[in-house]
Formats: C-alpha cells, structure tokens, sequence
C-alpha cells in the first residue's frame, strides 16, 4: 500500500490534509478516488492508515483509520559518511541506504574525491538527494525519513563525530591484510539506541594521513570481508550486517 510523509506531528486527530507533491501523487499518479486507502507517516515517527474521504482541487482529505505497531526501523541509528563518489553514485547509496535502514547520510569531502563540489549548486542538490531518500523510505515502508548532511570537509566530519558511541572506517588495506575481527566485536558490543557513524572512502579509498587522523579521534579501522568493495557497495554491505545483527538475530 502506497505510503507518504507528512510535515506534521501525530497529536491523536482523527482526519488530515494532504496537498502539494504528494497531493499530485495521490490523485494525478495514483488515481485515487474516495474511499482508498494508503499510509501516511508523521513526523514523530507515529505512521497510520488512512481512507480517502474527500478530494478538492488543492488538497485530499483523509480519515485515520489505525495506527501502525509493527516496528519498521533498525534499532540502532545508523550514519554513513561517504567520500564524494563520481556521477550518480550517491544517489545510489542514498536510495539502497535508505532501503536498508540508514538514519543519515554524511557526504564528505575527501582527498580522493573526484568531483568537486560547487557550492551554488548546494541547494539543487540537497532537494534532491532529499527527494530520492523520501521516496525510498515512502517504498520501502520507513517509519524515519533519513537525514541528509550538506558535504563536509573532514575537519567537519570529525567534529561531528563526537555525537556518535561506535566510529568505524572501512579501509581497504585492512581488508587485504584480513582484518575480520573488528567490524563483528563492535556489532555484538553496540546495543539498540547507540549511534554508530561508518566512514567509507570514494573510488581510490581513504588515504593515510586522513586513516591516521579518524584513528586518532577515535575511529576503528575494519575491513569487510576479503574481497574489495566498490564505494557505493560497501556501505550497503555494513547496513546488511547491521540488519542480521540487531534484527535477525535478535
């Protein structure tokens, strides 16, 4: 069933109105008429089903029927800093991550980073990246729409990272070494609510000196697994553990 984020709290109404964008969607895309029924997700993380009980020219109105219980978000709330990749890459990690369970995306300005960032374009690019994470969470029935950082540099990534209780970077010379050890130790250690940042490089991987520095504030270098991932693979890869350690297995 289709399902949409609203920019308003859950406050125990019984009806709520839905225009602009998703007003389009519903009526222009969908098709839908009176008496359907969708989800909606307020912004407390509150999600309801809703029957369609009229629609104007500006705006649909919705009945709330019941309210979701099942839990749909990973238990522990996930950050992924990614090294600015070439093209569309981000938005394929923002869209996967976000599929997965990802609560915040940090993309970063790294050594190796290709692109290089304009910032007059910042604003085009934050609605987008914001759009295609909506959209994400909207299919893949999220209760949170993920954050979604303007690009960092890594000092600003470093003093961000003070918020978080588990600081991992996945670095590829680990994993040719074959350091298995670290990624699953801080997996089993962390507990539901604690907040876990995961640093991946872009295409070319972190450099030393940048390692030495997230070592030195407190990061933990692992490796993941023997083969070498893409940038915008290993950051699926993470969430994936994630998700059979705290869900799965749990």
């Amino acid at each position: 069933m289709q399902r949409y984020f609203i920019n308003e709290s859950f406050r125990d109404q019984k009806f709520v109105r839905i225009s602009g964008e998703d007003f389009h969607h519903i009526t222009r895309v969908m098709r839908m008429d009176v008496g359907d029924p969708f989800y909606i997700v307020f912004e407390n993380a509150k999600a309801a089903s809703v029957k369609i009980k009229q629609i104007t020219d500006s705006f649909v109105e919705a009945d709330i029927i019941d309210l979701e219980n099942e839990e749909k978000e990973l238990p522990v709330y996930v950050a992924i800093a990614s090294g600015l990749p070439k093209g569309d890459k981000l938005e394929w990690i923002i869209q996967k991550g976000t599929e997965l369970g990802a609560s915040e995306f940090i993309p970063f300005i790294a050594s190796r980073s290709v692109v290089k960032w304009e910032s007059k374009k910042e604003v085009k690019k934050l609605e987008r990246w914001k759009r295609i994470a909506k959209e994400a969470a909207e299919q893949s029935h999220r209760q949170v729409l993920p954050v979604i950082q303007k690009p960092y540099i890594l000092k600003e990534l470093l003093q961000y990272s003070n918020n978080f209780d588990w600081k991992i970077v996945a670095y590829e010379e680990a994993a040719k070494e074959g350091e298995k050890s670290n990624l699953v130790r801080i997996l089993q250690s962390a507990k539901p609510k604690d907040k876990i940042l995961f640093v991946f490089g872009p295409e070319g991987g972190i450099t030393v000196p940048e390692k030495n520095e997230l070592i030195t504030h407190g990061f933990e270098i692992c490796g993941l697994g023997p083969r070498i991932l893409r940038t915008e693979t290993a950051p699926l890869y993470a969430l994936t553990a994630l998700s059979y350690q705290f869900e799965l297995m749990r």
